[in-house]
């Protein structure tokens, strides 16, 4: 790329002098490039003696040919410096259902505030899903629940989520002052689908305490949950980061006293990947938001 550059230069100019002193080189120096390109190319590009310079026909046929090759690399290398300092790129996430709806907008919108120029894909989606997605490398960063022992990945932070029984305003289980899994145990369950971690947080717990629920039916999303609770169908079991519920004034929502009704929550990376500058950038403000 220096023996392209100086051929530019040479050409432009019409004098090894003039394109010497822009490049900051020597003049013995700068026809040492020229040459050097001549000889990678076999053909000579600039008939020069001790006064003159011109460019040859294929000379003239290649100028275009480096100046775009030229401005290209230019413009990657500004680009590059711009991913660095972590002024542009995007950010790819794939997180649980309540975090993409609860948590991620206010961080994201306080992320691009301070760099506009940065772009977000987010994928909502099931723990399962969630965790195939920062493994296959489609996504930079993961938000997702349940066990995380898969050797593939990294647990950049850990916390918790408390689960909340959700029930119309009327229901008998709202006059209960603490809610157990004996008073989830007495009424039909909406419950999600069987690959979320909610689901499997309910499961575990009813096992632990020897009881099996009373299925109405299952959803695989929370507003699908939700819309059936509504309808009459049973209570259900969605984590307090749920969103949806809010959404339905007719409903309520109540944390259920057991410490089996938890989910963990873990932010996750690749193993031994590099994220791009970008989201390095915004993993440290997620965490931070979630701490």
């Amino acid at each position: 790329m220096r023996q392209a550059r100086a051929f530019v230069s040479v050409a432009h100019l019409r004098s090894f002098t003039r394109a010497a002193a822009l490049l900051h080189l020597s003049q013995p120096a700068l026809t040492v490039q020229i040459r050097k390109l001549e000889e990678a190319l076999g053909i000579r590009l600039l008939d020069r003696n001790s006064r003159t310079v011109e460019i040859t026909r294929v000379g003239r046929e290649l100028l275009p040919v480096f100046q775009r090759i030229l401005r290209e690399l230019d413009a990657v290398l500004v680009d590059a410096r711009e991913l660095s300092a972590r002024r542009h790129g995007i950010v790819r996430i794939a997180a649980l259902p309540s975090f993409a709806a609860g948590l991620l907008p206010a961080v994201i919108l306080r992320f691009r505030q301070a760099t506009p120029g940065v772009s977000f894909v987010v994928k909502d989606a099931i723990a399962s899903r969630v965790t195939a997605s920062v493994r296959a490398e489609e996504v930079d960063i993961g938000i997702t629940g349940g066990d995380m022992s898969d050797p593939d990945l990294d647990i950049v932070h850990l916390s918790q989520d408390r689960m909340h029984v959700i029930f119309p305003r009327r229901h008998p289980i709202g006059r209960k002052r603490k809610i157990t899994l004996e008073d989830l145990a007495r009424y039909p369950l909406v419950l999600m689908d069987p690959d979320t971690s909610v689901r499997a947080i309910v499961d575990a717990a009813f096992v632990a305490a020897g009881r099996l629920p009373i299925p109405a039916c299952e959803a695989t999303y929370m507003m699908t949950a939700v819309g059936m609770v509504r309808a009459g169908l049973g209570v259900t079991v969605l984590p307090a980061s749920a969103k949806e519920v809010k959404a339905e004034p007719s409903l309520r929502s109540r944390p259920i006293d057991d410490p089996a009704f938890a989910r963990p929550i873990a932010v996750i990376k690749k193993k031994n990947r590099t994220l791009p500058p970008a989201s390095e950038s915004f993993l440290a403000g997620l965490v931070a938001s979630m701490a």
